[in-house]
């Protein structure tokens, strides 16, 4: 089957299972989504969705975040990952917000990148869904899917990013990407998954993708044993 055929195939099937996607970070504006996506680095958004309330009940905005010290905001969110890096972070970028944008997160590719924290991915989550720009971030689940599906050779999610914008309408970028996310979670789990009972994989992945993936999974559980 021909990529395009694939990606047309797991296209219909995504949007037969999620219909109405919702967004996994917690937010209420682009700043928000900014400090959110930023926190999910190396963590999980459930845990982002528990530590955000009690850093946004002290400060929810450029302003009041660049008045607190860098220690005061390491505490807030003392339970993620990465604690001192996020929190210097957070504190840097308000701070720029503030001198440099009037306070308000720009939708801008190069004003976003420029902020300490923030790459690609960071940037084209917020620029897709705080201001509805195209845009295809991927994430580890994406990138995965993409290529237990063959619609990317998965070398680099850069690599991985580009096939999929070529294969998806830029119409509906915005909400692949989110579908995407919840099927890895859902169907299409990183560990011992199970192709045949997968509604993409059972159709669309390799026999040399599913022997690539048993030999790791049996190599992990000799591991544990």
């Amino acid at each position: 089957m021909k990529r395009a055929d694939k990606a047309a195939r797991a296209h219909a099937i995504l949007e037969d299972l999620y219909p109405v996607v919702p967004i996994p970070l917690d937010h209420s504006d682009p700043y928000s989504l900014l400090v959110a996506v930023l926190l999910s680095a190396q963590s999980t958004d459930k845990k982002v969705n528990e530590v955000t309330p009690g850093l946004f009940a002290v400060a929810d905005n450029p302003a009041d975040m660049a008045r607190l010290e860098v220690e005061e905001i390491k505490h807030l969110i003392r339970q993620i990952g990465l604690t001192m890096q996020k929190a210097r972070a957070i504190k840097g970028l308000s701070q720029i917000l503030v001198d440099q944008h009037g306070g308000v997160v720009p939708a801008d590719w190069e004003a976003l990148e420029a902020l300490p924290g923030v790459g690609h991915k960071t940037a084209s989550v917020v620029m897709s869904q705080a201001f509805g720009v195209p845009a295809f971030p991927v994430d580890t689940h994406i990138h995965r899917c993409a290529a237990r599906w063959g619609l990317s050779d998965g070398k680099n999610v850069d690599k991985t990013e580009r096939d999929l914008k070529a294969l998806f309408d830029e119409d509906d970028w915005n909400k692949l990407h989110l579908q995407i996310i919840w099927f890895g979670r859902e169907h299409c789990r990183a560990r011992y998954h199970n192709h045949d009972g997968c509604p993409i994989c059972s159709w669309a992945s390799t026999k040399k993708r599913r022997a690539e993936e048993a030999a790791l999974d049996n190599k992990a559980k000799r591991r544990r044993a």
